[in-house]
């Protein structure tokens, strides 16, 4: 059973806002173009995997996709997150193409691709980190003592790897293609054949994590050091992305293309909450999308189903219900 369905992350939707909002001469653009085609291809690859997931019970396995749950500043981030009454497995995905290399002994994961030599983080101590925060974190809340599992798996078809290393006996049970994912969930199923959790132990564990995943929104820009006025503002043309488009009684207008749209800013409203801050008011609005009447930016704010006080009329912020939006 879904627990928590797979979206496309936040992460992503933030750095294409970036892409969108920065000059394609800040010092950054290319490196954030570079994040955003990784991500994009991991999210490819997880969404992929997510064909041989169909095949489990659903009556025993608690499926939770994309959790990222709070680490002191940081983030715990799973890929897929498997629970049953026997066991927990964390899994991680890896969309990648060419050889991957699990180098053991000098934990190393390395890609050779068209001749090329690239390093990556070793997923296997990643997978060891996630496995250690889910044991203290069942501890912390009381949860019976159950397995922690990890798994890497390899969605790209054409891609091959090997475990080398003096350790390689202990890490090949915990990485696969995906087209044999379901003989390792046999291989877990034969080490743990005890009940642990029971019904209720599922239910409340499951409500824990969804409860405590947090959608961190402004690590990105730390990361790379961007603040508000890197951000390009003004609204986009739909149709020929030009910027800014010109707000006429209600209405925007290209002055490239000759276009009208009535809900163009609404894009630019995505990009200012995905980037800025979960709130605007009438005033910022106007400022981030040129608009010179007060009363226009309201009618904007109002139609755009947005959440705000309505006890609150002088300085009133409106939020989106959800993000994405």
């Amino acid at each position: 059973m879904i627990i928590k369905e797979r979206k496309i992350p936040l992460s992503i939707l933030i750095l294409e806002a970036l892409c969108r909002r920065l000059s394609p001469n800040h010092p950054k653009y290319q490196e954030i173009q570079e994040e955003l085609g990784r991500r994009r291809a991991g999210y490819q690859g997880e969404v992929a995997f997510d064909y041989y997931l169909r095949f489990l019970p659903k009556d025993k396995y608690m499926i939770l996709h994309d959790l990222n749950l709070p680490d002191g500043d940081y983030n715990c981030q799973n890929d897929t997150f498997l629970l049953t009454p026997e066991y927990a497995l964390i899994i991680e995905v890896k969309n990648m193409a060419g050889k991957l290399i699990f180098d053991t002994e000098n934990e190393q994961f390395i890609q050779i691709n068209n001749e090329r030599e690239k390093g990556y983080p070793y997923p296997i101590a990643q997978a060891e980190r996630h496995q250690e925060y889910f044991r203290n974190l069942l501890t912390a809340h009381k949860f019976p003592s159950i397995s922690i599992e990890y798994l890497v798996v390899i969605s790209n078809n054409y891609a091959t790897y090997v475990i080398t290393g003096k350790n390689a006996h202990k890490i090949k049970p915990r990485v696969c293609k995906a087209d044999v994912f379901l003989s390792k969930i046999r291989f877990f199923e034969n080490q743990h054949s005890k009940h642990v959790l029971d019904a209720k132990d599922i239910r409340k564990l499951c409500r824990l994590l969804v409860k405590m995943n947090t959608v961190p929104t402004n690590y990105i820009l730390r990361k790379y050091g961007i603040t508000q006025s890197d951000f390009i503002p003004g609204v986009f043309c739909p149709i020929c992305n030009y910027f800014p488009m010109v707000e006429e009684r209600s209405k925007w207008f290209c002055p490239s293309c000759n276009a009208y749209s009535k809900d163009a800013h609404l894009n630019a409203l995505l990009d200012y909450f995905l980037l800025i801050d979960s709130e605007i008011t009438n005033l910022q609005f106007r400022e981030f999308c040129h608009i010179a009447s007060p009363y226009t930016s309201k009618r904007f704010l109002l139609a755009a189903n947005l959440s705000y006080d309505l006890a609150t009329k002088k300085g009133r912020s409106y939020s989106p219900k959800t993000i994405p939006w």
